[in-house]
């Protein structure tokens, strides 16, 4: 193995773990209660949130209004993401993730089950590794006291 090739691979294994670093810190974020003043600054400037139920969300200043209103409704969030499958090709990657974790919502204090798959797109700008596009892709939705098996809708 070259010199080069060796530099090459040792800079794939950064990049992917700089990209398990950036999944973290967001996770962190949503679970500071959705810190909206922080989550921009995991995103690049025109990165887009992307979810099932709420839509699209291009821009630093739509990411953070998204994120104040999760703050309004979510009072307690676990963020648990595994199983990623990570793709580098130079400053651009994409990787899928399995979330699954505890919520409770603010009104009544209704604590659900989550579970989602996200599709995420990812830029590597001035040495850092940002979200490009997040796709939170919704799996199963259920109330902790009933559980999902045999769940026909969400009552969220």
């Amino acid at each position: 193995m070259t010199t080069e090739e060796l530099e090459r691979r040792v800079t794939l294994l950064e990049d992917i773990e700089a990209i398990k670093q950036l999944k973290a810190r967001y996770c962190s974020i949503c679970d500071d209660d959705h810190n909206p003043d922080l989550i921009t600054t995991i995103f690049a400037a025109d990165g887009i949130w992307q979810g099932d139920a709420v839509g699209a969300h291009r821009g630093h200043a739509a990411i953070r209004k998204l994120f104040e209103s999760f703050r309004a409704r979510i009072s307690f969030s676990q963020h648990n993401v595994i199983n990623p499958i990570i793709e580098v090709d130079g400053n651009r990657a994409k990787a899928s993730w399995y979330f699954f974790g505890p919520f409770t919502f603010r009104k009544g204090n209704r604590a659900y089950w989550l579970s989602a798959r996200y599709e995420d797109d990812y830029v590597k700008i001035d040495g850092q590794w940002k979200f490009q596009h997040l796709r939170a892709i919704g799996r199963m939705t259920a109330p902790y006291e009933k559980g999902w098996a045999n769940q026909e809708k969400s009552e969220k």
